[in-house]
């Protein structure tokens, strides 16, 4: 069987994933690259730093922003996400930081690690989890789609 998924069904796989996929143009051609999230139901939150993909959306705003869930061929669902790249700064992007980490960063370790069973000689480095750019995807319409067997 395949549909549309409800405004629960889409709130419920857009909060429980943190992966999605970010498609935007410079007008002549598509560009598409994975990104962490988080979304409140009004906007997806994210960060990024100076590249190929922020030089798009600073001239071209619109973007598509796919998230999906698969347990096989016959049993996935997928939202699509129609919006517009707001770049935040000052306390919006200090709060937009605080709700992306805090949803980010509490799945990059084990909850079955504990520091003091474990040698550790060096101290990890954060330098590629803390991007400059605090953004967010302003949400003008959205649907999904799932099948199930």
């Amino acid at each position: 069987m395949t549909g549309k998924l409800d405004t629960d069904q889409i709130r419920n796989l857009m909060t429980s994933q943190v992966l999605g996929r970010m498609a935007c143009s410079n007008g002549l051609q598509p560009y598409i690259v994975p990104v962490t999230y988080a979304y409140d139901g009004k906007y997806i939150y994210g960060q990024t730093n100076e590249g190929m993909k922020l030089d798009i959306l600073r001239k071209n705003p619109l973007v598509c922003f796919e998230v999906d869930s698969m347990i096989n061929m016959a049993n996935w669902q997928s939202v699509l996400v129609f919006g517009e790249f707001e770049e935040l700064q000052h306390e919006a992007a200090d709060m937009a930081r605080e709700m992306l980490f805090g949803r980010i960063f509490s799945l990059m370790t084990s909850s079955t690690i504990h520091q003091h069973q474990h040698e550790v000689e060096a101290v990890p480095d954060d330098s590629t989890r803390i991007k400059y750019v605090i953004y967010r995807i302003k949400i003008n319409s959205v649907t999904g789609r799932f099948e199930k067997q």
